[in-house]
């Protein structure tokens, strides 16, 4: 039998890819206006119908994440996407999993708010899907810890709870360090932040309570 995405990660898949192709279509038009950018007054940007002021507005702190800089941007977090979605989606079911994947690509963005206000003061658009895929790679990590996962450039098997720990280690010592410019480490570390608070309230382990636990 073939394998079939369930519908929530399939539809998510191609809306990422169609907004990806709707920016090689307009341009620049949709970063200066669906990126997420930071907080404070609006800046002013030439474009070829003259100048725009662009800034932050509420709804780009989902729009975002249905943006990439590049195919090779894109093409990653769909295959990450791909990968760990499906599970997660099967084990949570599709409203819980959609719900996840907002909260993850949401607190994402307000921790990258957060690092650009008070420490790195510039002045750049964010966009991508990462924030919400390293939370689906923190609940891959936590529901399956055992299952065997890689990377594609360093193909050793190891266990997913430690795949998920090394990177957030990794993505802490980029972010920190400012080894790797033009990347949104704390992004990814937030959408992971988000999915581990939000997995522990299914559980049942914070101050405030499910109706329902749905996870052990």
């Amino acid at each position: 039998m073939p394998f079939q995405l369930p519908p929530v990660t399939r539809n998510l898949l191609i809306a990422n890819v169609a907004v990806y192709l709707l920016q090689l279509l307009l341009g620049d038009t949709l970063v200066l206006h669906f990126a997420l950018w930071p907080w404070g007054p609006d800046q002013w940007a030439q474009t070829a119908d003259g100048l725009v002021a662009v800034g932050f507005r509420p709804w780009q702190l989902v729009s975002y994440a249905f943006m990439h800089g590049g195919l090779e941007h894109i093409a990653f977090n769909m295959l990450a996407l791909y990968m760990f979605g499906g599970p997660i989606e099967r084990l949570f079911g599709g409203r819980e999993f959609l719900l996840y994947y907002f909260v993850c690509l949401i607190v994402a963005a307000l921790a990258q708010l957060m690092v650009v206000q008070w420490f790195t003061h510039g002045f750049y658009p964010t966009l991508g899907a990462s924030g919400a895929i390293f939370g689906l790679l923190l609940a891959f990590g936590m529901m399956y810890p055992h299952e065997k996962v890689m990377l594609i450039f360093l193909p050793i098997p190891m266990p997913a709870w430690l795949f998920v720990i090394g990177y957030a280690a990794v993505e802490l010592l980029l972010g920190v360090t400012g080894t790797q410019a033009g990347v949104a480490h704390f992004a990814h570390l937030g959408g992971m932040l988000g999915g581990y608070v939000l997995i522990q309230y299914w559980r049942g382990r914070l101050p405030i309570k499910p109706r329902r636990r749905l996870m052990r």
